[in-house]
């Protein structure tokens, strides 16, 4: 059996400017009424530390628009990412040494949890484990404002993603 990365564990330090671009992206996005979406990346020789905010675009606004039949639900619903590129952030990272640990998403004015949508999103359907060794950080928006941040990781025994520990660090 291939052992996880650490941070698939929880107890994360993230650090203050990390959490600080989340927390804008996350505002910015507010603005265009649409959730942010990105990822946290850090030195693989400190398995537990994030140093950097990367935002990805949310493309769920622009397959509503032209094809609202199909994609029914907006931006402010949830997040689309061309998997492509995500693809290639994380196999870059690694290649880097500073591979890419969190993927990060904003939710408007319903608090940070991990949702259903949010679940089958990183499980491809919630027909099994996630796609990717990552934690899972949620940021809640509301009325434009960040309001908290909950950090969330699969649970094989449950079968489901749980709340985790994590800090914030200089």
């Amino acid at each position: 059996m291939v052992s996880k990365p650490a941070w698939t564990r929880g107890g994360l330090t993230i650090t203050k400017a990390a959490l600080a671009r989340v927390e804008q992206a996350g505002r910015d996005a507010y603005g265009r009424d649409e959730e942010a979406c990105g990822y946290l990346q850090g030195p693989e020789a400190d398995p537990l530390r994030c140093d950097e905010a990367v935002e990805l675009e949310n493309l769920a606004n622009k397959y509503h628009q032209a094809d609202p039949e199909g994609h029914p639900r907006t931006g402010r619903e949830y997040f689309k990412i061309n998997g492509r590129k995500f693809e290639r952030a994380i196999a870059e990272g690694l290649e880097r040494q500073r591979p890419v640990k969190v993927f990060f998403h904003s939710h408007l004015d319903c608090g940070a949890y991990f949702s259903a949508e949010d679940a089958a999103s990183m499980t491809l359907g919630g027909t099994r484990e996630p796609s990717y060794d990552l934690a899972y950080l949620v940021t809640a928006v509301d009325q434009g404002q960040v309001a908290a941040h909950k950090l969330f990781i699969w649970d094989a025994a449950s079968a489901g993603f749980v709340e985790a520990p994590f800090a914030i660090a200089d």
